[in-house]
């Protein structure tokens, strides 16, 4: 008898994001667009790396950039119960580093939530969240049989278990922010697979690979390119490295090539400290139990496969308004 197809092989996988667009995000976006074997739902953008309303005005960007369409909501506004801290020093006073942006509008009640975009899928879909999870958190308590019908798999870049955190040094900044949405969405218990630093850190995009966006002709990868520049300048102050890295390319990469990845059954709890411990995913016999990454396979070149999948459908095409 065969093996069972795992949904990650179906083609294209229907796929909702949620997102807080953000650098890396932005590279995320892009390579999920331009990949065929993915069915990109709708786009659900929130806080985190800047304000909602500079995220919803970098999604409808980063759209035009692609030529692509896709429904655009609102996952989340602030925090559960923090205050609302966005990554200004990373990410840049508008988000998307040094690219070119008109000025952020207003978002209006009327647009769609994260739960009225899930309840618009006809088939149970593939959930990736990119940012802090308050957006599922508040699906979760407004119709917690929905999400559990609708999301038949979620992927949160969140969370670090062995590696060291990178807003303090037990915590990663997504689950930092808003540690008590997190707590949720592990109480949830829904099939959740955590892509976090203890994966994304391998993944370092060096300053050379950029070479090739620097030198193209076309507007759209002088754009990229803008954006990358504030994103590695940051991480050569910070970190001191020759790159960045971005996290969120690899959750999307996965989905498209699994092999990239090796999980492992953990039971996690997050911390709901104020001090360094908030927002630290660790493993507790009592936690929800949650498949993590552990293992990037580099053999694969799973990253500079993402970065040529991200970059070439821009630099050949013009964007559609």
């Amino acid at each position: 008898m065969p093996e069972p197809t795992h949904p990650a092989a179906r083609s294209p996988h229907p796929v909702l994001i949620d997102t807080d667009p953000g650098i890396d995000d932005m590279l995320a976006l892009l390579l999920a667009l331009a990949s065929p074997e993915l069915d990109i739902r709708g786009i659900s953008v929130s806080y985190g790396n800047t304000t909602v309303e500079n995220a919803f005005r970098n999604a409808v960007a980063i759209l035009r950039r692609a030529g692509k369409r896709a429904t655009l909501a609102v996952g989340a506004r602030r925090p559960l119960k923090r205050p609302l801290a966005v990554a200004r020093d990373t990410h840049g006073e508008s988000g998307l580093g040094y690219a070119e942006l008109p000025p952020a509008g207003v978002i209006l009640d009327f647009v769609k939530s994260l739960d009225r975009l899930l309840a618009e899928q006809p088939e149970p879909v593939t959930l990736v969240t990119l940012g802090p999870v308050t957006g599922l958190a508040l699906a979760l308590r407004s119709d917690p049989d929905l999400v559990r019908a609708k999301v038949a798999r979620h992927i949160a870049m969140i969370g670090n278990v062995g590696a060291k955190g990178n807003t303090t040094r037990y915590s990663e900044f997504n689950a930092w922010c808003d540690p008590e949405a997190l707590d949720i969405v592990l109480r949830a218990e829904l099939p959740t697979e955590m892509v976090g630093l203890d994966v994304t850190r391998q993944m370092v995009l060096a300053q050379h690979e950029t070479t090739r966006l620097q030198h193209a002709g076309a507007p759209q990868a002088r754009w990229i390119n803008d954006a990358l520049r504030f994103y590695i300048e940051f991480h050569k102050q910070q970190e001191g490295l020759d790159g960045c890295i971005v996290n969120d390319v690899l959750p999307i990469a996965a989905l498209v090539k699994p092999a990239a990845l090796t999980f492992e059954e953990q039971q996690l709890v997050v911390d709901l400290d104020e001090a360094d411990h908030r927002g630290h995913t660790r493993i507790d016999p009592h936690g929800a139990r949650v498949k993590v990454a552990t293992r990037v396979d580099l053999s694969e070149r799973v990253f500079r496969w993402a970065v040529h999948q991200t970059a070439t459908p821009i630099v050949s095409q013009e964007a559609v308004v």
